[in-house]
């Protein structure tokens, strides 16, 4: 009896393995045909759209979290962009990039992989003067033709909190991926009054990308408000991406460089939304960063 029951007993465990991977792999084809799935449901607004490119925004303002989606293909094959973004040194590469990002540092420690991120103004500043977030890194798929990766906080500046990035990927034909980009966080009310403040002060004319209607001369009139930030701050983190697998495949030398020009070029595209500086100011703050990024720990 001893014996029948420890055979069915590793019996019941291969079983319950087996299953387990299984259900795994049925996650992971159901992720894939998921965001397949809406590749083919946006086909004709990626093919025809305002931002010249193949890339649908969408973003909602709920009563206490902003979020926004971004849908792209990209002239990248997926093996690159899953080298290039399974790695969190390259998201610190990436979120470098962005006007207000001051420094970010990959940290590997008994409870996971942490990006230690500073966020500021759009002007230089020394790290005890802005606000820092912790982000937890975590893979959560990577197969041949799917990626996975999240980033969460539990709190951000000025009453943010629990934020997310969230960054899907899966291959297409002809050397092309699509991906899927969220970025979302909670606002307390008093967040939602700073915000509000900016808005109506320093931030007064700043818009985001959802066309709402026409003004009297005929030209598109946009979204505003905290949607229109948090559009904005969504198509910086994606050209961002962009931008840095772009310059994957340069030199060791020149990526920096090239990371650093790409993203500006790419952000002037849309000037009525992002434009925030000149080059030269842009590029000097940002190489500064980047030395101090190499050198403080």
């Amino acid at each position: 009896m001893h014996k029948r029951f420890g055979s069915s007993w590793l019996r019941g465990l291969l079983w319950v393995c087996v299953a387990g991977f299984a259900c795994a792999a049925m996650a992971k084809s159901d992720a894939v045909a998921t965001l397949l799935a809406k590749h083919t449901s946006l086909d004709e607004q990626l093919r025809q759209n305002q931002f010249k490119r193949p890339l649908v925004l969408d973003s909602s303002d709920l009563p206490n979290r902003l979020k926004g989606d971004i849908y792209a293909v990209i002239d990248h094959p997926f093996g690159a962009v899953s080298a290039g973004l399974n790695d969190p040194d390259h998201w610190c590469d990436v979120m470098l990039l962005h006007i207000n990002t001051k420094y970010c540092h990959a940290m590997v420690g008994q409870s996971g992989t942490t990006l230690r991120v500073h966020i500021g103004k759009k002007t230089p500043e020394i790290l005890v003067n802005v606000a820092r977030v912790e982000f937890n890194y975590s893979v959560v798929a990577v197969t041949p033709e799917y990626l996975e990766i999240m980033l969460n906080a539990k709190d951000g500046p000025m009453g943010t909190s629990d934020y997310l990035i969230r960054l899907e990927a899966v291959t297409l034909p002809n050397a092309k991926t699509f991906l899927h980009l969220t970025y979302s966080y909670t606002v307390n009310f008093a967040a939602r009054l700073a915000m509000q403040t900016y808005l109506g002060t320093v931030g007064s004319g700043k818009v985001g990308f959802t066309v709402i209607g026409t003004g009297a001369d005929g030209r598109p009139q946009y979204m505003g408000g905290v949607r229109g930030l948090m559009e904005r701050n969504t198509m910086r983190y994606y050209l961002a991406i962009d931008t840095f697998l772009g310059a994957a495949s340069a030199a060791p030398g020149t990526q920096l460089e090239k990371r650093l020009q790409g993203w500006f070029t790419a952000i002037e595209q849309y000037p009525r939304q992002l434009h925030e500086m000149d080059r030269a100011q842009y590029l000097e703050m940002k190489r500064a960063e980047y030395l101090r990024q190499q050198t403080v720990r």
